[in-house]
């Protein structure tokens, strides 16, 4: 891999985050790599960009720095395929992370710059109403009833079939995602690099199965108004009957990764 510019985004209002970043930064300024950062380091020569900015910029390599969340986060501000760097620092299990702490930061930097690394591609997801596009989502996309006190029906258009339940509502998965909310809720675990989705039903009034089907687009409406969830984070709105149209975004995410590990969420969760 070859890195000429590079960026970071660190978690929010957090001083080790913060902290870990600037020594990347540094050193990437030491080998005369072009550095910007979306959260402020306070670094001479390191220039503060907007979300915006990180997208529209040719970056051959983007660090995140914090929790998954941060990690969620920067995905969706990448609409191609940006690699990113994921370190663990003021996170809880950083199961997507590649690395813990900075203590041995400088020699993994190193180890990027001299080519040590290898891409891992992973399903990436979008939703669509009408003419609003949201995501793209790494994890998964929930919708999820508005009105509690009525259990609406959901329609799933899927395969020329349409299937029609009672329940709370819904989680389309990613391998990837289904470490996350998915298992919670009893889902089971796919091996991130499957080439598929889980459609998971969230309390159905009658007992159904998650659904594991191939990347492919879909959609589901719902009697009653909805909230949209992607990775988790951002919220959009969804009228009743509207078609929401979920879909494989056609640029995957990819983590720069030093170390093969063939299971590594499961093993990070400790199984």
């Amino acid at each position: 891999m070859n890195v000429y510019k590079v960026g970071i985004v660190t978690k929010f209002n957090n001083q080790n985050a913060i902290d870990a970043g600037k020594k990347i930064a540094e050193f990437f300024k030491s080998r005369n790599v072009k550095v910007f950062t979306v959260n402020d380091l306070n670094l001479v020569g390191v220039p503060t960009i907007s979300p915006d900015e990180l997208s529209n910029l040719d970056l051959d390599l983007v660090f995140s720095v914090g929790g998954d969340g941060t990690t969620l986060r920067t995905f969706r501000m990448l609409p191609n395929s940006t690699p990113v760097f994921s370190v663990n620092i003021g996170g809880t299990k950083g199961i997507l992370a590649e690395v813990a702490g900075d203590s041995n930061i400088k020699a993994q930097l190193e180890a990027i710059l001299n080519g040590n690394c290898f891409i891992d591609s992973r399903i990436r997801l979008q939703s669509r109403v009408e003419n609003q596009v949201f995501g793209p989502a790494l994890n998964d996309i929930l919708i999820m009833r508005t009105n509690l006190t009525r259990t609406p029906v959901f329609k799933i258009c899927l395969l020329n079939e349409t299937l029609s339940f009672r329940m709370d509502g819904i989680i389309i998965a990613t391998p990837t995602g289904s470490t996350g909310h998915s298992l919670s809720l009893g889902g089971p675990i796919m091996h991130e690099q499957l080439n598929c989705l889980m459609i998971l039903p969230i309390a159905p009034v009658l007992r159904i199965p998650s659904i594991i089907i191939q990347p492919q687009e879909f959609s589901i409406s719902c009697s009653h108004g909805t909230k949209i969830v992607i990775d988790g984070q951002e919220i959009y709105d969804a009228n009743a009957d509207s078609s929401i149209v979920i879909s494989r975004y056609q640029h995957d995410g990819k983590f720069a990764r030093l170390h093969k590990r063939g299971i590594k969420q499961i093993a990070q969760l400790g199984f």
